[in-house]
């Protein structure tokens, strides 16, 4: 079974691309199963089940989803892996530009939108950053000249990653999207033992543990504070 994780942004499109990629591989005879990663709440678990593709859904609740994902995420290799998947698709929650969602050797994809503005790109770490495809979606609300400046941006934080542009309500670009997720072919055996590519973003803290209180007084742990200069 291969393993792909798919990040980005809130309301970048991720689940439009995942379903239209989905559908371009059913039409190939592979069987793909998804599980969707969120924070408090989604209803994108019953777009799969209207699709008719198996589905899984966890919510962190409390807790960041990036961790919630790497803490859960050897059971549901596990689920793919009973139900004998060819590919099993990991979506994340829309997460802080700060996350690390990625795993060495797994196929890594991440979804940012042409309306999230040109500088964008390089406010966004290791999700951007360590991405072995980023596809962006919604050109068509955008100029052609837009669209290639923000390609350009992409480029220049993650020269190494293929770029691609695909509309998640007519699925254009879903099909080459699928057959890049065809060719390859790292199959997954266990995560057990398996890294990250890029360390967690850090916080223990004291508003961690459940303090509501504001105040140096009340701030324990892992605190980092702003350093105020004088103009």
């Amino acid at each position: 079974m291969k393993l792909v994780t798919v990040c980005g942004p809130p309301s970048s499109g991720k689940t439009s691309v995942i379903l239209k990629t989905v559908d371009a591989l059913s039409g190939r005879g592979r069987k793909v199963g998804v599980v969707k990663f969120d924070c408090l709440s989604t209803e994108d678990d019953l777009l799969y089940e209207k699709a008719g593709i198996p589905v899984q859904k966890g919510l962190s609740g409390p807790l960041c989803p990036d961790h919630y994902f790497v803490s859960n995420v050897e059971e549901v290799v596990g689920w793919g892996k009973k139900n004998d998947f060819d590919l099993l698709i990991s979506e994340s929650a829309g997460l802080c530009n700060r996350c690390s969602p990625y795993i060495k050797d797994v196929m890594a994809i991440c979804v940012i939108d042409n309306l999230s503005g040109v500088g964008t790109p390089k406010k966004i770490g290791p999700m951007l950053k360590l991405a072995d495809i980023v596809v962006i979606t919604k050109g068509d609300i955008v100029s052609q000249a837009e669209r290639e400046v923000f390609a350009s941006r992409v480029s220049l934080v993650n020269p190494a990653a293929m770029v691609l542009n695909v509309n998640g309500l007519t699925g254009q670009g879903a099909w080459e999207l699928s057959t890049l997720l065809d060719e390859d072919d790292r199959a997954v055996e266990t995560l057990i033992g398996r890294k990250l590519r890029f360390s967690m973003p850090a916080a223990l803290c004291s508003y961690c543990l459940g303090e509501t209180r504001i105040g140096e007084t009340y701030q324990l742990g892992n605190v980092r504070k702003i350093q105020i200069e004088e103009r």
